[in-house]
């Protein structure tokens, strides 16, 4: 996955405003207990930031 695609996701979720505010603001425990932010800085791949993401907000299967 590209970053691209991963904020394209956040933004039809959550927003094109709240989607930035969001992923410096919650921590989730799967990307062990940092934001999206400090684990995409770090790092980590969009796609196991998305799949953190997806869980954290209980999305269906067809949005993983």
């Amino acid at each position: 996955m590209r970053y691209s695609e991963f904020w394209s996701r956040m933004q039809q979720h959550l927003g094109d405003g709240y989607a930035q505010v969001w992923s410096r603001q919650q921590v989730i425990a799967e990307l062990d207990g940092r934001t999206v932010e400090q684990a995409l800085a770090s790092g980590e791949s969009p796609k196991r930031v998305w799949r953190a993401v997806w869980a954290t907000l209980d999305l269906p299967a067809s949005e993983r």
